[in-house]
C-alpha cells in the first residue's frame, strides 16, 4: 500500500510503566491481539516483569508496529518528517527486517507521549532534531522488525507442525520451504499475538540486506508533488476560523493601548485579542485577520530593552573572552607549549544571530474547551507541545490532545513551543477552533534565533609549522540551559561545545573553553548543525591561518596531522581529489576547504568561489566527502547534504539578524535573503562506505560549508573573513 496520508491515534499514557534495571533485550515488548492483528510494541518506558505476566493487553497502547488480519502493515512513527527523509529512512529498517516491501507500510504520526517514543539519544525527550532519529532507530526498529518476523515464523511453523527452522519469510509471507506451503502474514497475524516473545533475534547480516543500502523512493514524495500532504497549517477542523498577530516588536515589551475600531469594521473580521504583549485578529480567512491587523493602532510599552542595540550584545560577549571560563576540555599543558612556540597565531572570529525562516511560517489551530483542548500542528516535539498546552490552558494533561503533521522546514524552530503557547492563550479566548498564522515578518523577527557567538583562538607552531598548542575560549548563549537546572556541568553543555572539542587532529595540546552569556532580552534556540555550525567555522578557518602561517597547502597541511584518524583522512582525500585540488584557477577564484566529525560523521568539503571586482561572492562549486557509517539510503544522503550545503551558503552569504533599538532590523526574504536558485552552486556527493552503525546527516553539510566558503575565499583574495556573514566590502576591488 503505498502512502497517501498520515493519521493520529490515541495512546493511554497510564499503560505505560517505568522501570529501571531491566535487560537490553527486553527493550522490545509484546502485546496482544486487537482486532484479530498482532500488536507488537517498542517501548522506551518499559513495563515490569509483573504487568507482563498479568497479560499482554498493557502492551498494546505502546505499539510500533501493527500487523491487521487483512494484512495491513502500520508503523506509528517515533519521529517527525520535515524533508530529512525520516518516513522514509526509519520503515526501510523495519521492512528489512520484516522481509516486506517497503510501498506495503503505512505509517501513523504518533502521539504525543515521550514514556513510549522518547528519543534515547535525547534524554527520552520525544523529539526529532540533532540528526538522530535514524541513529536513534538502527538498533531497536530493526530488532522489532525481526521480532515480528521471527514470531510470524513461529506461529506458521506451530499451525503446520513443523520446525521453524525449515520456514522463512519472504514478501509479507511466510514459507515451509520443503513442502512449499505458504501464508500471508495477515493470515497469521492472530496465531503470533499468542507466540512468546523471543529472548533473542537474529539481525541481518549486512550483506544479507537487499534494501538498506539501497535508493529506495521516498514514501512521502506523491503527496508533496500531487500536493495532498498536509502540514499543519493545512489543518482545518470544521468551523475554524483564522488569526494573525502582532507581538512586541521589542522582546521584553508590554501592549500599553489598542485602537480596534477600524479593525473591527473590516469585512470578515470576527474578534479581536489581547495578550499582555501581543495583540491579535480573528477571522474568517487571512485576508481579513491580516487586513483588520494592519488598521490596528497599538501603543506599545517597549519596556528595558527599548535602547538595546547590536555594541549591548557583542560587547559582554568580547569582555567574556578575555578571562578564563569553565574548561569544556583539555589536553597536555597548552601554556607551556605556547611559551616555547616557534611562532605564534592569534585571532578572534565572530557569528551572528541567525532565524530559521522555514517555509512554512509558525502556526497552531487550537480549539479549547471548558474540559479539553485539541491541538493541530506541525512540532519536532509533540510531547512538549502537549505539556505546554495543558499548562497554558490550566487542563490535565490528558486532556489535550495533539494532531501532528508533515512539517514544512524545521532547523530547530519547532523544537520550541512558544507559538503553541501563543495559540493555546488566544484560542481560550475565541469560541471554536482558531488557526494562528504568523507572517513572514513576525515569522523573523520574534524567532528564538541562533546564538551569537565571540570566539579567541591562539595557537602554536613548531619550527615545520606543525601545531603544538590550541587554545579556544568562546563566548555565547547556552540554549541547553533552560532545559536544565542551574549549575549544569559548569556550564557546559555537549549541544554549544561539539565541534570545538575532540577535533579529528593531533593536537598534542589543546585547551577549550566555553563562557556561558544570555544576550538580554533575545530568546535564542537550536538552529540546524547547533553548535557545530558555529565550532566548525571557527576551527577550520583557525586551521586554515595556521596552514598558511607555516606557509603549507591547506590540504596538506591536514593531512599530516590525520595519520591516527583514517575516516577523517579518507574522506579529506577524496573531497580534494574530486575537486581538483591543486589545480589552477583564474583570477578571483579560489578553492577552500573544511573538515569535521560532528553527529557521528566525517565529512569534507572544498568550495570553489568566486569573487567580483564589485566584491560579490558567487561559489560556483561544492564537493562533498562523507562518511556516515552505515548508508541507508544515498539518495536520501545526497539530498540532505545538498539541502544542508544550500541552507549554509544562505548562512555565509547573506544571514545575520541585527538589532537597533530593542527591534530586529530584519522583516522579510527581502532583508533576510534566501540563496535563490541562480545563485545555487554545482554540488557533488561523494559517500565513502563504511560498516560503522549510521551517523547523522541532517545538519553535517551546514556547519561545514562556512569554513570551506570563507577559505575559498582568503585563497581568491587574500582577504581573511573572520566574521560572517561575507562582508562584500572588505572584498572589493580597488580601483
Amino acid at each position: 500500500m503505498a502512502l497517501a496520508h498520515f493519521n493520529s491515534r490515541s495512546v493511554n499514557p497510564e499503560a505505560a510503566g517505568l522501570m529501571s534495571g531491566i535487560s537490553r533485550r527486553r527493550f522490545l515488548q509484546v502485546g496482544a491481539a486487537a482486532g484479530g492483528g498482532l500488536l507488537l510494541g517498542l517501548s522506551l518506558a518499559l513495563v515490569q516483569d509483573e504487568a507482563e505476566a498479568a497479560g499482554v493487553e498493557a502492551f498494546a497502547p505502546n505499539a510500533f508496529i501493527r500487523i491487521g488480519t487483512d494484512g495491513s502493515i502500520v508503523l506509528t512513527m517515533p519521529y517527525v518528517e520535515m524533508g530529512q527523509g525520516t518516513y522514509t529512512a526509519i520503515p526501510m529498517l523495519i521492512a528489512e527486517e520484516l522481509e516486506v516491501a517497503l510501498d506495503q507500510i503505512r505509517l501513523e504520526h504518533a502521539p504525543p507521549n515521550a514514556k513510549l517514543y522518547g528519543n534515547p539519544l535525547l534524554g527520552g525527550e520525544q523529539a526529532t532534531g540533532n540528526s538522530n532519529a535514524v541513529r536513534a532507530s538502527w538498533q531497536p526498529l530493526r530488532e522489532a522488525g525481526a521480532t515480528a518476523r521471527t514470531m510470524l515464523i513461529a506461529a506458521a511453523a506451530k499451525r503446520w507442525s513443523v520446525d521453524p527452522a525449515s520456514c522463512r519469510a519472504q514478501n509479507a509471507e511466510v514459507l515451509h520451504v520443503p513442502s512449499g506451503r505458504w501464508a500471508t502474514y495477515g493470515e497469521l497475524a492472530a496465531d503470533a499475538a499468542g507466540v512468546p516473545v523471543p529472548d533473542h533475534v537474529e539481525l541481518k547480516r549486512p550483506e544479507a540486506f537487499t534494501l538498506i543500502g539501497t535508493p529506495a523512493r521516498r514514501l512521502d514524495l506523491s503527496g508533496k508533488v500531487n500536493g495532498t500532504a498536509v502540514y499543519g497549517i493545512d489543518a482545518r477542523p470544521p468551523g475554524v476560523k483564522i488569526a494573525t498577530l502582532a507581538q512586541s516588536p521589542v522582546f521584553g515589551g508590554r501592549v500599553k493601548s489598542v485602537d480596534d475600531a477600524a479593525a473591527r469594521a473590516v469585512n470578515g473580521v470576527r474578534q479581536i485579542v489581547r495578550l499582555d504583549d501581543a495583540v491579535a485578529v480573528v477571522g474568517d480567512h487571512m485576508g481579513a485577520a491580516k487586513k483588520g491587523l494592519e488598521a490596528l493602532k497599538i501603543e506599545w510599552d517597549d519596556g528595558p530593552h527599548a535602547s538595546l542595540g547590536m555594541d549591548g550584545i557583542v560587547a559582554p560577549l568580547e569582555q567574556a573572552t578575555l578571562h578564563p571560563g569553565p574548561v569544556a576540555q583539555n589536553i597536555g599543558d597548552v601554556d607551556a607549549a605556547l611559551a616555547g612556540a616557534s611562532t605564534k597565531v592569534e585571532a578572534t572570529y565572530q557569528l551572528p544571530f541567525l532565524a530559521h525562516a522555514a517555509m512554512e511560517p509558525m502556526n497552531c489551530t487550537v480549539h479549547v474547551r471548558r474540559d479539553g483542548c485539541e491541538i493541530w500542528v506541525g512540532s519536532q516535539a509533540l510531547a512538549r507541545v502537549q505539556a505546554a498546552a495543558a499548562n497554558t490552558a490550566g487542563l490535565p494533561l490528558d486532556s489535550v490532545v495533539v494532531h501532528n503533521h508533515l512539517i514544512g522546514g524545521g532547523f530547530g524552530r519547532r523544537l520550541e513551543v512558544d507559538g503553541v503557547i501563543r495559540a493555546v492563550q488566544m484560542a481560550s479566548q475565541v469560541d471554536g477552533p482558531v488557526k494562528v498564522v504568523w507572517t513572514r515578518e513576525e515569522d523573523i523577527q520574534h524567532d528564538m534565533y541562533r546564538p551569537y557567538w565571540y570566539d579567541r583562538l591562539s595557537a602554536g607552531l613548531d619550527a615545520n609549522g606543525r601545531p603544538v598548542a590550541w587554545n579556544h575560549r568562546f563566548a555565547g548563549s547556552s540554549v541547553i540551559a533552560r532545559y536544565l537546572p542551574p549549575g549544569f556541568k559548569d556550564g557546559l553543555d555537549p549541544d554549544t561545545t561539539e565541534g570545538a572539542i575532540d577535533l579529528v587532529y593531533a593536537l598534542p595540546n589543546l585547551r577549550v573553553e566555553y563562557v556561558q552569556v544570555e544576550p538580554p532580552g533575545i530568546p535564542t534556540a537550536f538552529w540546524r548543525s547547533v553548535g557545530p555550525s558555529h565550532n566548525v567555522f571557527v576551527t577550520e578557518s583557525f586551521m586554515d591561518e595556521l596552514a598558511a602561517a607555516a606557509k603549507q597547502d591547506p590540504v596538506a597541511y591536514r593531512l599530516a596531522l590525520l595519520e591516527e584518524n583514517p575516516r577523517a583522512k579518507a574522506v579529506l582525500a577524496l573531497a580534494a581529489e574530486k575537486a581538483g585540488w591543486g589545480q589552477e584557477l583564474p583570477p578571483r577564484i579560489g578553492r577552500g576547504v573544511s573538515l569535521q566529525h560532528v553527529f557521528a560523521t566525517y565529512a569534507a568539503q572544498v568550495a570553489e568561489v568566486e569573487v567580483a571586482k564589485d566584491g560579490a561572492v558567487r561559489v560556483r562549486r561544492v564537493v562533498c566527502a562523507v562518511d556516515c557509517g552505515t548508508v541507508v539510503n544515498p539518495d536520501i544522503v545526497r539530498a540532505q547534504m545538498e539541502s544542508a550545503v544550500i541552507f549554509g551558503i544562505t548562512a555565509a552569504l547573506h544571514g545575520e539578524i541585527t538589532l537597533k533599538d530593542g527591534r530586529v532590523q530584519q522583516s522579510n526574504l527581502d532583508s533576510y535573503p534566501i540563496l535563490r536558485m541562480n545563485e545555487a552552486p554545482e554540488i557533488e556527493v561523494h559517500i565513502v562506505q563504511d560498516s560503522e552503525p549510521p551517523g547523522g546527516m541532517g545538519e553535517v553539510g551546514t556547519s561545514a560549508i562556512t569554513p570551506a566558503v570563507a577559505n575559498a575565499i582568503f585563497a581568491a583574495t587574500g582577504q581573511r573573513l573572520r566574521k560572517m556573514p561575507v562582508d562584500t566590502a572588505a572584498l572589493k576591488q580597488p580601483g
